[in-house]
Formats: structure tokens, sequence, C-alpha cells
């Protein structure tokens, strides 16, 4: 079971008193004298030196000696003929605070040239270097580690605020939205052809001769041991990220393809979420408001024809075919019925019936149809036939594919990109009509294919294409 030692209950103390503002302060020009080599100040240097940390107000000398004290019995200064200074607690203290403050100003991110940076110092350690230029780049090479994890982290956790935000503005989440949905493809875009290039690096460097070197090149007094067991913690890292099966970086890539739907579907729930819901009840509430607002009864019939629709009635101008024969004086309801045209209500005038069209002949249509969905399908048939392989392969062997075969293969192998890889790394993914399957396993190296329109560079997958 590990275990992480105890922090000592006053390191941060001094940030939770009611004089936390003055304690920092001090703490901070401590903090500053130690980095410029000044072990000890007076309190009359200290004095001196708040403005310098931002602090504006006046502080008494009584005040002053107070938080000096009260830092003194934390453990956190240290006091000898009224000179101070910083303990290795005190160190540690400002040295916190100050990570505090920077991680909470800071945004994470995905840095594409954290991973050349990575790969480069990777193949600058595979040369023959002397002991000191090895130990720099072991520490600038673990820098870099240390920045990728810090900014994908970071990032991660700003992503999942940002889509658990269920109040964002819409038009503020469209432009963050657009911006990281951009990033994050862009990030994406080359990442294969990066981690393959560091894993192949990186696997042909052995750790223990190269911190062996390092080590030195460092020049250490003392604590050799400790320094090595360090190092072999942070080469651990390194694998966990691109070594190890499946890397951590793999994870990173299927995150982010994840984030741009996550984001989109946020932004679809939002845009929902803004429709003012509308229904019978409403409408019909909302009309009777706006009646209680008329002023006249012909404003009143106007609104009621607006909403229904009910005007006076455009058949009554119809008549019998024979009229001479109903008495002018007889009722309505005694009369026979005018028959009414549907398309009366619909166009406001009578159907008026032409001429039959002439029957248009479509045999020819339906043979040339016909003829050219054959061609289609034989042409479909033989791009598979090219495509389809008798088990495992790399792409880089499908050689002589004509552009519009190559189109379909880049197709398939784009669908399986975008599916979630089993426990063994494999991706898989079909054709809409279900006729082809593709299975597709991590590359191992770099494939470059011409067709008649050009050439494509990429990593070179493994890929078993079947029949169903």
């Amino acid at each position: 079971m590990t275990t992480f030692p105890r922090v000592p209950a006053d390191l941060f103390r001094f940030t939770t008193t009611p004089q936390a503002e003055l304690h920092t302060a001090v703490m901070r020009v401590l903090g500053v004298a130690n980095e410029r080599l000044e072990t000890v100040l007076t309190a009359d240097d200290v004095q001196q030196r708040l403005r310098s940390v931002g602090w504006a107000e006046q502080v008494t000398d009584e005040e002053l000696q107070a938080s000096l004290t009260a830092l003194r019995q934390w453990g956190l200064v240290d006091a000898s003929q009224h000179r101070y200074g910083l303990t290795k607690l005190g160190e540690a203290a400002c040295e916190g605070l100050k990570q505090a403050v920077t991680t909470l100003a800071a945004t994470g991110s995905l840095q594409t040239a954290v991973l050349d940076a990575i790969a480069a110092r990777l193949a600058e350690l595979a040369e023959p270097l002397s002991d000191s230029r090895t130990f720099s780049a072991v520490m600038e090479l673990e820098g870099h580690l240390d920045a990728l994890t810090t900014g994908t982290t970071r990032f991660n956790a700003d992503l999942q605020r940002l889509l658990r935000d269920e109040h964002a503005d819409l038009d503020t989440f469209q432009d963050v939205k657009r911006t990281t949905v951009t990033y994050l493809r862009d990030f994406i875009a080359d990442l294969d052809a990066r981690k393959v290039r560091i894993r192949e690096t990186a696997s042909a460097l052995d750790p223990a001769e190269l911190h062996a070197k390092a080590l030195n090149g460092a020049g250490l007094l003392s604590d050799d041991d400790v320094w090595l067991q360090e190092r072999k913690e942070r080469w651990k890292s390194l694998k966990a990220w691109f070594l190890d099966n499946p890397p951590r970086v793999d994870e990173l890539q299927d995150v982010s393809r994840k984030a741009i739907v996550q984001l989109l579907r946020v932004l679809d729930r939002i845009s929902e979420q803004r429709k003012k819901p509308t229904n019978t009840a409403a409408d019909f509430r909302a009309l009777a408001q706006w009646f209680a607002r008329t002023e006249t009864e012909d404003e009143a019939h106007e609104l009621f024809n607006a909403a229904f629709g009910l005007y006076s009635a455009r058949h009554a101008h119809l008549a019998h075919a024979d009229g001479e024969l109903l008495p002018s004086a007889e009722a309505w309801e005694n009369t026979p019925p005018v028959p009414v045209s549907p398309q009366l209500r619909a166009t406001g005038k009578q159907e008026h019936i032409g001429a039959t069209g002439k029957v248009r002949d479509v045999g020819e249509v339906r043979r040339n149809r016909r003829e050219q969905a054959e061609r289609e399908r034989a042409e479909l048939e033989h791009a598979w036939s090219l495509i389809q392989t008798d088990g495992a392969i790399r792409i880089s062997t499908l050689t002589n594919l004509d552009h519009d075969t190559f189109h379909r293969l880049i197709d398939l192998v784009g669908r399986a990109l975008g599916s979630d890889p089993d426990s063994t790394g494999t991706r898989s993914a079909g054709t809409s009509d279900g006729r082809m399957q593709i299975n597709l396993r991590n590359a191992r190296g770099w494939a470059t294919m011409t067709t008649q329109k050009g050439t494509l560079s990429g990593p070179d997958y493994v890929i078993d294409v079947q029949s169903r």
C-alpha cells in the first residue's frame, strides 16, 4: 500500500487567519529575498519591501512584529538577532502558495509542440552524447513530459466543467465550442504519426545506461540512489504514455474524439432549452390576452378572422344548373344542394376539368436506369474484390489500386478510426449496406500510396477486410 508523507498542520495556517493577507505578504517578501540569495532580513527591511509585493496599506511596527512572531511560532520563519529568514517549512509553504496561485490562473492545453519536443529529445538521446549533454537532455525530456501531463489534465478538467455548465450562454458557448472543436481536430490530425515516432525511438533506448550517463553528467555530491530512483519513476511515466498496451496517448485520442461529440450534443441541448415550449393551451391563452386588449368590436372580429381563418362564404355565388325551376322566395334549406369543389376552400377558385394529358412512355427511362444500376453494381463488386483480404495485412501492401477503389478503402479506414477500440486495441467498422467489414489495428510504420490523382502518406495500419 502506497503511503504519502503527512503535511505539517501549520504549513498553510498563515493563509486562514484574520491577518492572512499580511502574513502572505510577509512570506512573499522573505521568499523573494531567498530567491535573490538574501537569506535573512531585518524587520525594517521587511517593512520597506512590503510595497514591492503589492501590499499598499500602512503597517505599524507592532502589526509587523505580531505577524513575524506568528510565522515563527508556526515554524515558517527563523529569527536570530532580530534577523528573519525562511525555514525549510517556510520555503515549502512559499512554493506551495505559488503553485496554488499558478494552478488557479492556468488553463489546460493539448500542445502538439510538446509531443514534437519529446520526440526531438528522444532522438537526441539516441545519438552519442557527452555525459553533461545527456543529463541536460534527460532533464528537458522530463520537463516536456510534465508539461504534457499537466496540460492534458487541466484541459480535460476545463472541458468537463464546460460540458457540465447548464447555464452557459448560447452565443458564448457557440464561440467556445467552435474554437475547442477545431483545436481538438487539429491536435488529433497528426497524433498517430507523432506517437509512432516517439514509441519507436523510446523503445530503442536503454534507460539504465541513459540514466547512468546522466548521473555522471549531473555532478551530484550525494543521494545518487535517490536521484536514479526518481529517474526510473519518470521513465515509467514515459512508458505509460507511449509504450504500454494500450498507451495513455491512445486514451487521449479517444477522449478528444468523444469530447467533440459531447460538445456538439451540449450545444444541441442548450439550443433546445432556449426554444420556448408551445402547445395549444398556451396559444389560446395568448390569443385571449390579445382579445382583451382590443378596443372595438371590429378589431375583435378582425383578430378572430386572422386567428381562425373564418371568412364570408365563398360559394354563395354558386347556382343550380336550372335556376328557373326554383322559386326566388324559396328558403335555402328547402332547395336541393349545390356541389362545391374542394379546391374552392384551398385556393378560392373553382375546379376546372381540362383535357386528359398524354401518358408518357417511361419504358426507355426505366431501361436506361436499370442498365446504369447494373454497371454501378458490377463496378462496386469489382472494387470490393480488390480490397478484400485473406487475412491481416498492412495497407502499404495494397498497390495498383485505382482511385475510386482507393477512395472506398480510405472510407472504410476512416469509419474504423472513428469507432472505439476493443480490449486488444482493434477497431471495427462496416459499410452502410453491411456488405464489408474492416478490422484495424495500430500502425507500426509509415506508408505512402499513389493513385492516378495523387499521393497519400499516413500510418501503415494493419487491416483485415472481409465480406459479410
